[in-house]
């Protein structure tokens, strides 16, 4: 059921809007940009619908329109969501952590001692995570190789990133550095010296599987192992989100999310904004765990 224009009136959302961009996004002439077009939509009469959602969808379609920038968004939730920042977020994501095992629905053996290991559909926030992904993980250390399937995986917590990296890799390893916006202050993400289980470990074959819907944390999984040269990525390129975003609750029924940082990797020295993970191995993404399977198998034997 969608909330009404007259209840919610589109003019404080853009004003709250474009205030929340000038004060945070991580590309202040981006915002400055946005700001304008916003209120100009605005006045020519662009957001009014019937609907909540629907201003969601045109305020996100022009959001986008500038730079590309899928984590700037205006996002509809049917339920009505606290005013805290991050409370609508954090609702959904708990609901969805606790109907996917923890965000590790699959762990499979596969023909020739080769394990899948699917992830999703986010990877929740460390905190949450550890326990049931380190099971998953150190359950798959065993494996002759390892398939990490995050074709459906949507994003979630660089923290997170780091962590299952460390399973994957045999010592600390620089993997991102975040700038965030206003200031000179970066901040490195490198796995961890120790894990809390057992690791698959660094020279096992490796493959990562992505899709056109494999997202923000999901890519920088993807992308940190591929620049590493510790994975093969088998698949489609991934959707293009490098940019760490906070949400704001700006109606009960309408969060507005803003990228506040932006990700350089240490061995390409850019990043997958706008372009995507491009897999070293392409292919439709429902034939990707055959595919990648096939190679695990081939691998082994030779």
């Amino acid at each position: 059921m969608t909330t009404p224009l007259t209840q919610l009136h589109p003019a404080p959302v853009i004003d709250e809007t474009t205030r929340l961009l000038a004060e945070h996004y991580v590309f202040p002439e981006i915002a400055e940009q946005l700001a304008g077009l916003l209120q100009r939509r605005l006045a020519e009469g662009a957001y009014d619908s019937d609907s909540a959602e629907e201003l969601a969808r045109l305020v996100t379609a022009d959001l986008q329109s500038i730079n590309g920038d899928r984590h700037l968004r205006l996002k509809h939730h049917a339920v009505p969501v606290p005013d805290e920042q991050g409370a609508a977020a954090l609702e959904a994501m708990r609901r969805d952590f606790d109907t996917s095992l923890g965000g590790a629905p699959r762990v499979q053996l596969l023909d020739g001692g080769v394990v899948v290991l699917e992830m999703a559909p986010m990877l929740f926030p460390l905190k949450w995570a550890a326990e049931p992904l380190s099971a998953a993980l150190t359950l798959a250390s065993r494996a002759q190789a390892l398939i990490v399937d995050l074709r459906s995986n949507r994003g979630g917590d660089p923290d997170t990133v780091a962590f299952v990296c460390s399973y994957l890799l045999d010592e600390r390893t620089h993997l991102n550095t975040m700038h965030w916006r206003g200031d000179e202050r970066t901040e490195q993400s490198w796995s961890l010296p120790h894990v809390p289980g057992a690791r698959f470990g660094g020279s096992k074959p490796l493959y990562v599987l992505t899709s056109d819907t494999t997202f923000s944390a999901a890519e920088e999984l993807a992308y940190d192992l591929q620049q590493l040269g510790r994975a093969v990525v088998v698949g489609e390129p991934t959707r293009g989100g490098a940019h760490p975003c906070e949400g704001w609750t700006v109606h009960p029924n309408l969060e507005v999310t803003v990228p506040v940082g932006r990700a350089l990797n240490p061995t390409s020295h850019t990043n997958w904004e706008s372009t995507g993970v491009q897999p070293d191995i392409p292919c439709a993404a429902a034939d990707a765990l055959n595919r990648a399977h096939t190679l695990a198998r081939a691998r082994l034997a030779g």
